[in-house]
């Protein structure tokens, strides 16, 4: 069986190892890096400047634990490590398909008519043969219709996480995961940051207690959060830029050194005429079913090009699903496990129904909230900020949801996925055993919040 598979990122190379794994042979086609965006230009990146700029601010406040240092930022040495972890990364992606004897292809991948595969490589373009496909092109930033928006002063997420120095101002155009991540991320890096989201709240895919601890956690620290801002129009000035914005029907102006463009992502698809194929897809989005199949018999479409959940997680596993059904097996992707995480200061997770979607649904449901502040281990690491909350049927208690903002929330999350994918009730999670002292144990402790009987806080 030979299976082939367009793009090299997270769902892609995922896919092209597990095909392997079932014995078939393998063929990736790779216009750009092994790893994608992710790792390339996305999640890797981001978070190793997140890693060296959290560590940035915690010596800036080491007075307070006693630990006193002049410090100061070269961030040409940050650029450094961020491109040597992304290297290596690379380069074990690069050895794990050699090892499975995945054969790569260094081109771009499109259709031609009657639906065959071309490939326009260095020397020419070439057919490319397969008895089943794999679509794993990824996605692009989206760049919304505002007037001025090619001005040199402006640039994507990929731009903001190659800039050569700290900007002393930026605008951010975006309240989603990227845009946040970003704030957080030059904020302590010392640039007055300015949020601007469209939508009444950021990072509306989180709970609104966790949005809002955020909220406040960030406007402490100085960045400024636009909700239901409109960008007009961005003008240069030389080496500042003026933003023009709409804000509650209030217009505002702002002077920034950088406006970062972070409205989102839309699949990468363009390139691949989808239409010669005979590909059904909604805007460049490729229509799937749960078994990862489009409308052509024997191929497949995973990541973000399907644009069902744009997450590097969520394409591997899609990727695996894909690669098990092409071989002949009969696997499901789940969405309902799938975590969000948000690796701002502090961390934001969640799992499963939000108490907005809970309400909207209907359903009859009850909360417990563990404020952080009682979790020993959180006040050691960062004076107690966050909390975590579970969303549980009122009937039975299973999990529907579990949401934390907090230090190591996009670790912690993953008992909670567990407990929404199991089923499991909040019974079962505080029969569990905790240890001590670890934030953890506060995910525990908002299980026995469901039923009013948390120990180290009082029960409302």
């Amino acid at each position: 069986m030979k299976v082939t598979i367009v793009g090299g990122g997270p769902g892609g190379y995922v896919a092209a190892i597990r095909a392997a794994q079932l014995g078939a042979e393998v063929s990736l086609i790779e216009k750009g890096k092994l790893g994608g965006v992710c790792l390339n230009e996305g999640c890797i990146p981001t978070k190793a400047l997140l890693h060296a700029a959290s560590l940035y601010a915690e010596v800036r406040e080491g007075a307070r634990l006693g630990v006193m240092a002049e410090v100061r930022l070269d961030f040409a040495k940050t650029q450094e490590y961020k491109a040597g972890v992304v290297k290596r990364l690379v380069n074990g992606v690069s050895g794990l398909l050699a090892a499975s004897k995945v054969k790569v292809i260094q081109g771009e991948a499109s259709f031609a008519p009657g639906g065959r595969l071309t490939v326009q490589g260095a020397n020419g373009t070439t057919d490319a043969a397969f008895d089943k496909l794999i679509l794993a092109a990824g996605s692009v930033p989206a760049l919304p219709p505002i007037p001025g928006m090619g001005i040199p002063q402006c640039i994507d997420s990929s731009g903001a996480l190659a800039l050569a120095s700290v900007p002393a101002s930026m605008l951010i155009i975006g309240g989603g995961v990227i845009g946040m991540e970003m704030a957080s991320l030059y904020n302590a890096l010392g640039s007055r940051i300015v949020v601007a989201e469209m939508l009444p709240d950021i990072l509306p895919m989180l709970d609104g207690d966790i949005t809002r601890t955020l909220r406040t956690s960030l406007a402490g620290k100085g960045v400024e959060i636009l909700t239901q801002a409109r960008v007009m129009e961005v003008k240069d000035q030389g080496t500042e830029a003026l933003a023009l914005l709409e804000v509650g029907g209030e217009r505002k102006e702002f002077k920034v050194e950088k406006i970062l463009v972070a409205a989102g992502r839309c699949p990468n698809t363009a390139s691949l005429n989808l239409d010669a194929a005979g590909l059904a897809h909604e805007r460049g989005r490729i229509r799937v079913n749960e078994r990862m199949e489009t409308n052509l018999p024997g191929v497949y479409a995973i990541g973000d090009c399907n644009g069902q959940i744009m997450l590097a997680h969520a394409a591997s596993a899609q990727g695996e699903i894909a690669a098990e059904n092409a071989l002949g097996h009969s696997a499901r992707f789940h969405p309902g496990t799938n975590p969000s995480c948000v690796y701002t200061s502090p961390e934001c997770a969640g799992v499963g129904l939000t108490e907005e979607q809970a309400k909207t649904q209907g359903l009859d449901y009850i909360t417990g909230t563990f404020p952080l502040s009682a979790n020993g281990k959180s006040l050691i690491m960062n004076g107690g900020k966050g909390m975590i909350k579970i969303i549980a049927g009122r009937r039975h208690k299973e999990i529907l949801g579990a949401h934390l903002i907090g230090p190591r929330a996009t670790d912690l999350v993953a008992e909670a996925a567990l407990a929404v994918g199991m089923e499991a009730t909040i019974d079962e999670i505080i029969g569990t055993i905790h240890a001590h002292p670890t934030v953890a144990e506060a995910f525990r402790e908002a299980a026995l919040a469901v039923d009013k009987r948390a120990i180290h806080t009082l029960n409302k």
